[in-house]
């Protein structure tokens, strides 16, 4: 700084850009860096990048830039009239002779100005039709993956793990993500659509159902799920999809997009899966009830396929009475033949012929007469025996289309419930990769503290596959059987592929995973 004197004067001079640096030096060594709360004005963006607006109160104004590497970084999209809190330097533009003031990070002031964002957020996107109901799945009865984006380390998980272990115990994916924070929307979004990128038959399982999960807390703690890129990303998600966001009074923008909303995390993993005994139950139910209305079926049609052929007439009644009607002909037609002829014969008597060529005749006629009656009387007895025969052989052939059909149908019928019933049994379970582990008596053992207690008198245990059974002893007991929590993870993004998380030897996540 050049100082310089005249006449009558004792007092330096200064050039006005010494004069600028010197304010701008005091100016920034005096406040640093500052955080300052207003309401933005005059906002514009230029075309490097750079964003320059004007914070203003009821009595003041002060200028604002904001670089473009700092605006790149900025999840909140400024507006005219939004109050925020400004965290930067203040400096001079000694071009201007002005003060500003260099923001490098913003932040909506109060939870009024927070609201009225999710509010607007919320409108716009419901006008895009992302919350519409028709576009909600509906949840898969009994899933076998269940796919869920949560922090590894916290509650939550464990609250989910130890709910799905008491109701129904599946296979867990997890996939760690930031839950509250700058990066937590961008990850949260990440897992959400790789999940949905996982194909079938992978060598990571593609999930039935994702559950997107977080424990209580602030409005700003919770407002990553408040974001546009969660949102889509819940939107767009092919797979059905659970929010399970705070406790049951917290609402975000992802329990609009999502499918179903469960009130806690909690909640969310009884809405997953349905309670197994109570499954059990009720086939057990239905398998009796459809026992018993098949035996119902058998015993009806037994009863009445047993009353038609008591309606059959016995066909040896029915060749008796034609043998019985054909001798009583043939006596009537070889007494009507007798008869005749002795008229014939008392006729030609009378008639006083002498010669011996009528009693020829006559002796011919009468030979003639007991040959034919001889041929008659076994042909009309082979007809009715063959009319007869007709009629025992339709009524057969009826009941035997009758048995055949019946017997068809009861067939299909036990054929559809033994399905059913292999449906439900623990062996295809076994093919899944579970095994069931038995004392010497053949008893399943079904608790840690049960082969406990049987290894204390007895440490041999049959270990029972779905291929077969092979013998163990149980050597000691390994681990108290609590969830270490958030070993069981997918992998993270950018090419990394979600896998099953490790099961440590305390970890009872051993039955889910």
């Amino acid at each position: 700084m050049a100082e310089k004197t005249g006449p009558g004067h004792n007092q330096g001079e200064y050039t006005v850009s010494e004069l600028s640096g010197a304010l701008k030096r005091v100016i920034e060594g005096e406040f640093g860096t500052v955080r300052v709360r207003g309401e933005i004005s005059g906002l514009k963006r230029a075309g490097s990048g750079h964003v320059y607006f004007a914070l203003k109160d009821e009595s003041a104004v002060i200028d604002g830039v904001m670089w473009r590497g700092t605006a790149g970084r900025l999840r909140l999209a400024l507006e005219d009239g939004m109050e925020v809190i400004c965290a930067g330097r203040v400096t001079t533009f000694a071009a201007r002779s002005r003060y500003q003031i260099v923001v490098e990070s913003v932040e909506l002031a109060g939870e009024g100005a927070l609201l009225k964002l999710i509010e607007d957020r919320r409108r716009k996107l419901a006008a895009e039709g992302l919350f519409d109901e028709a576009k909600k799945k509906p949840l898969p009865f009994l899933p076998r993956v269940i796919g869920v984006v949560t922090s590894p380390t916290g509650a939550v998980i464990r609250d989910i793990l130890h709910r799905l272990s008491d109701r129904f115990p599946v296979h867990v994916l997890i996939w760690p993500a930031a839950v509250q924070g700058e990066a937590a929307a961008g990850q949260v979004a990440e897992a959400i659509r790789g999940f949905n990128a996982l194909r079938p038959g992978g060598p990571v399982p593609r999930p039935d159902v994702l559950i997107v999960a977080r424990g209580g807390g602030s409005l700003e703690d919770l407002m990553a799920f408040n974001e546009e890129i969660v949102v889509r990303a819940a939107a767009e998600s092919d797979l059905p999809l659970i929010s399970a966001v705070g406790h049951e009074t917290d609402t975000t923008l992802i329990d609009f997009a999502s499918d179903r909303r469960a009130p806690t995390p909690t909640a969310a993993a009884e809405m997953a899966v349905p309670v197994r005994h109570q499954l059990i139950e009720e086939v057990a139910q239905k398998s009796a009830r459809l026992d018993g209305a098949v035996r119902r079926v058998i015993d009806y049609r037994r009863t009445r396929l047993e009353g038609l052929a008591r309606g059959l007439p016995d066909p040896r009644s029915l060749l008796e009475d034609a043998m019985r009607r054909l001798d009583e002909t043939g006596d009537r037609l070889s007494f009507s033949l007798r008869a005749l002829l002795r008229e014939k014969a008392h006729r030609l008597s009378g008639a006083g012929d002498p010669t011996g060529a009528l009693q020829r005749l006559l002796r011919d006629r009468e030979a003639a007469l007991r040959h034919r009656t001889a041929r008659l009387r076994p042909a009309m007895l082979n007809q009715d025996i063959r009319r007869q025969r007709r009629e025992v052989a339709r009524l057969g052939d009826a009941l035997a289309r009758t048995g055949r059909r019946f017997v068809a149908e009861r067939r299909r019928e036990v054929a559809s419930l033994a399905q059913l019933l292999t449906s439900y049994s623990y062996e295809d379970v076994l093919r899944r990769g579970f095994a069931v582990v038995r004392d010497p008596a053949d008893q399943p053992i079904t608790a840690r503290a049960a082969l406990l207690k049987a290894a204390a008198t007895d440490p041999r245990v049959i270990i029972e596959f779905h291929d077969g059974r092979a013998a163990a002893t149980v050597t000691d007991a390994v681990g108290s059987g609590k969830s270490a929590g958030g070993r069981n993870t997918a992998a993270k993004a950018k090419g990394k592929r979600a896998v099953p998380a490790k099961r440590g030897p305390d970890d009872r996540q051993r039955d889910l995973l």
